[in-house]
């Protein structure tokens, strides 16, 4: 085999590898991608859990810090963090802070939904994801798994399990994210 012909299949192999690599990366596009602090935010559409129910989106809260938590009604560490969540909503909320709690839980659990609201008496926003497709955009390991979203869009704070969120910590992070101008 001549040289030219050996470069000749090296070419037609790189061309195959870099078409493989371009459809692979159309197919399965945004997997690609971690969701973590410093990405921007993934969108998402959730509905109320309220009548008539409301869709609402990631762009509802845009310019805002939020603390978007992923839950569901049977999960016991979801029980635990509930209210810490509500009291730090109680102090920052007045000062822009939203919190927003996106139940997970299968399609037709919406009564279940508000009995925990009322149960916990959860003041802060409480959406429902029946289609179940928010696990997948946001990449979570679990629940309940929370992302604290700067007013830019940008993830400041992933965390996994449960917390206290009304913590000094938490707190601090918080005020300092509510203080920043906003883009």
């Amino acid at each position: 085999m001549t040289a030219r012909r050996q470069w000749m299949m090296v070419g037609a192999i790189v061309a195959l590898l870099a078409v493989g690599a371009w459809g692979a990366s159309r197919i399965i596009g945004d997997e690609l991608v971690d969701v973590g602090v410093g990405v921007p935010a993934p969108g998402f559409t959730a509905m109320t859990v309220d009548r008539p129910a409301t869709a609402r989106t990631l762009s509802d809260y845009r310019g805002q810090v939020v603390v978007l938590n992923l839950w569901a009604t049977w999960c016991v560490p979801c029980r635990t963090e509930m209210p810490s969540m509500e009291a730090l909503y109680k102090d920052l909320g007045p000062r822009g802070l939203k919190v927003v709690a996106v139940s997970v839980d299968e399609a037709g659990m919406e009564d279940r939904i508000r009995e925990f609201r009322t149960e916990f008496g959860l003041t802060f926003e409480i959406l429902h994801d029946a289609a179940g497709v928010m696990q997948g955009i946001y990449r979570t390991t679990g629940i309940p798994e929370t992302f604290v979203i700067g007013k830019d869009g940008v993830i400041r704070k992933k965390w996994v399990g449960a917390d206290d969120w009304n913590s000094p910590g938490n707190r601090r992070m918080l005020e300092q994210l509510l203080a920043e101008p906003s883009s």
